[in-house]
């Protein structure tokens, strides 16, 4: 099969409006849609050669084909618009570029979705991104986890060190101790592998209290031994976990059977 173009001074005359929507959709950053597609076949129908005909089998071959990308573009709507959707009442990370070149990190919960000229956006604290600019998706018990663990290194951080430690801080230790033991296991292990360092300060603190009290006289409550551990270490011994309340009163009744 033959093309012909109009030809000015040994140039090829661009007439064509295929030619400018192309340009559009390679400066879009996309590949050829549907439309495009549509406007080269005109166009190679326009300048064909007559006496060198397309053959009806080649145009039922490219319209097939037109066919075929239609129902893809349209079923890629789908899933993107079903998948926007899900991800509402989540929380979500975006790489916004600017005009500018710049990246701009936006994290926040997606309130609703929005599909305008074929494009999905998600609304973000009354803003709206274009989904392609999703970069993550946040567990809601992943997010819940790092703001247990950044409260946890905040009170940690606010404890004396082991060498400036006194009984008087025995109080605010055993509030950190209390919370600690308070949280989930995932928050536990979350703070364990993040928070390694404030989580050994922590029982560095606990031990140093242990020793103190017994040195001053303090600690004769049986029923208070292993108070001040730490629970949910797998990667330590039983020592490091709060011991059970009725340890002493086991204790007692058997020297009393005895």
């Amino acid at each position: 099969m033959s093309v012909l173009v109009p030809v000015k001074d040994g140039k090829v005359v661009d007439n064509t409006a295929s030619q400018d929507s192309l340009a559009a959709n390679k400066k879009a950053g996309g590949g050829l849609d549907k439309e495009a597609f549509l406007q080269l076949l005109v166009a190679q129908m326009k300048y064909q050669d007559p006496l060198e005909p397309t053959s009806n089998t080649e145009y039922i071959s490219q319209l097939a084909t037109f066919s075929s990308l239609e129902e893809m573009q349209n079923l890629n709507g789908t899933m993107t618009t079903q998948h926007a959707t899900n991800l509402v009442g989540k929380t979500v990370i975006m790489n916004v570029t600017s005009s500018t070149g710049a990246t701009n990190v936006i994290q926040g919960k997606v309130d609703f979705v929005v599909k305008q000229n074929n494009k999905v956006y998600l609304s973000i604290d009354d803003q709206l991104y274009n989904i392609d600019d999703l970069d993550k998706v946040i567990d809601d018990e992943y997010l819940e986890a790092l703001e247990m663990a950044e409260g946890f290194e905040e009170a940690v951080g606010k404890l004396p060190s082991v060498r400036n430690l006194r009984l008087d801080d025995e109080e605010r230790l055993e509030l950190v101790r209390k919370a600690y033991n308070s949280l989930t296991t995932y928050q536990k292990e979350f703070i364990s592998k993040y928070c390694s360092t404030s989580l050994e300060k922590l029982k560095e603190l606990l031990a140093k209290m242990e020793e103190m009290k017994k040195e001053a006289g303090t600690d004769t409550d049986d029923n208070t031994e292993g108070d001040d551990k730490v629970e949910g270490d797998d990667q330590s011994d039983g020592d490091d976990k709060v011991d059970n309340d009725n340890k002493g009163d086991k204790d007692d009744t058997s020297t009393d059977s005895k």
